[in-house]
This record gives C-alpha cells, structure tokens and sequence, in this order.
C-alpha cells in the first residue's frame, strides 16, 4: 500500500507504532484502486478464492487499514 501510494514507508516501520501513523500519509482514489487490485490478484492466487469474496475482503481490510484519501472530494 505505501509502495503504491508512493511512500519509502514498510510494515516494519508502523508495526509498533501506537500514534495515529495512518492518519500522517494519504494516497488517491485511483491509488487505492491499484492496491485493490493488487490485493485481489494476490487473494486470488494464494488462497485461490473468487472475485466476488476478494473484492469483499480487499474493501474491508482499505476500510480498516487504508490510508486516507487525498482527494475524497472530487
């Protein structure tokens, strides 16, 4: 997600973190997007689901993990 959102930020930088880091870097729509996708193919691969319940998990995890959004409102 930050590799695409355009951060040199890794999971072993935020994984203790107890501050509101998520709330520090924001990324597109069209770059939530991509990350989406990325993580479909990746469900889809390794645990070999269908499109429909990748698209379910990858929502829940960009609703509950996700950077914010740099242009919400357009």
């Amino acid at each position: 997600m930050f590799e695409i959102a355009g951060y040199q930020v890794t999971y072993d930088d935020v994984k203790d973190r107890k501050d509101d880091w998520y709330a520090q870097w924001t990324m597109t729509m069209e770059q939530n997007e991509e990350w989406k996708k990325w993580g479909m193919d990746y469900l889809k691969r390794v645990f070999r689901w269908n499109k429909t319940l990748c698209e379910r998990e990858m929502g829940m995890v960009s609703l509950m993990w996700g950077l914010k959004f740099s242009d919400f409102d357009k």
